[in-house]
């Protein structure tokens, strides 16, 4: 069989089933992304330890982990957001250390608290899928975790998360395609868009249409479209 008469589609299925993101990161963008992870756990451990004097074991949240991933790879993403990361990390805490105390069996506790989690997260518009883990943590953490009740909620769950905005604000403040908040950003406009901005409304109306969540901001959002738009009328 003639290579070209192929369908080109044939090898593509198993690629989208797998989920592979569509990505064209530069590598400089990747090493980026690689330190800032890397320095925001680096502070995270030395000021858990020398200024809170917390153990590893109560101290350190490990969902901040997860959470240095979307800060750092991901820095405009909406997940990735400041009150995404308060509010998911502070309310999943919370909600994990209620059932924690009041639901004896630790497998229901814990799947309360996740799923409760997501409930709240979506309702609040500061979905952050570390959260998730949070949760858990509180639930089935240990004696060091359960030992500090509602305290787990401030410290170190607050606090891990101050720490983690505060590298992500001036790690990412020297790169000016990447500053974090996404509010922040002033990546240049190489030409003038040919194509006007859609409206807020517009955006919004579209996102219900599709009806599942976009991990992008709308400026992204818009300023994607209008390069799609502006490739096309160049053509």
């Amino acid at each position: 069989m003639n290579p070209s008469n192929r369908d080109p589609f044939r090898f593509k299925f198993p690629v989208a089933w797998l989920g592979i993101e569509l990505s064209a990161v530069s590598k400089r963008e990747k090493l980026i992304s690689l330190l800032g992870g890397f320095l925001a756990i680096l502070f995270l451990i030395l000021i858990s330890e020398k200024t809170l004097h917390l153990p590893h074991a109560s101290g350190l949240i490990a969902s901040m982990g997860a959470s240095a991933v979307l800060l750092f790879a991901v820095p405009h993403g909406q997940l990735s957001q400041p009150w995404p990361v308060l509010g998911g990390h502070c309310l999943a805490a919370a909600i994990g250390v209620t059932c924690a105390k009041w639901i004896p069996t630790p497998a229901l506790a814990g799947a309360c608290a996740v799923g409760m989690s997501i409930g709240i997260m979506h309702e609040l518009k500061c979905i952050h899928p570390p959260g998730g883990a949070t949760a858990l943590t509180a639930v089935l953490g240990g004696p060091a975790i359960h030992d500090l009740g509602y305290n787990f909620v401030f410290c170190p769950v607050f606090a891990n998360c101050l720490v983690m905005l505060g590298v992500a604000v001036f790690f990412n403040s020297f790169f000016s395609w990447r500053r974090y908040p996404a509010a922040f950003n002033r990546r240049a406009v190489r030409t003038i868009p040919k194509t006007p901005a859609p409206s807020h409304e517009e955006v919004i109306a579209a996102l219900k249409q599709l009806d599942s969540f976009v991990d992008i901001s709308e400026k992204d959002l818009v300023r994607l479209v209008q390069i799609l738009d502006d490739s096309k009328l160049g053509s």
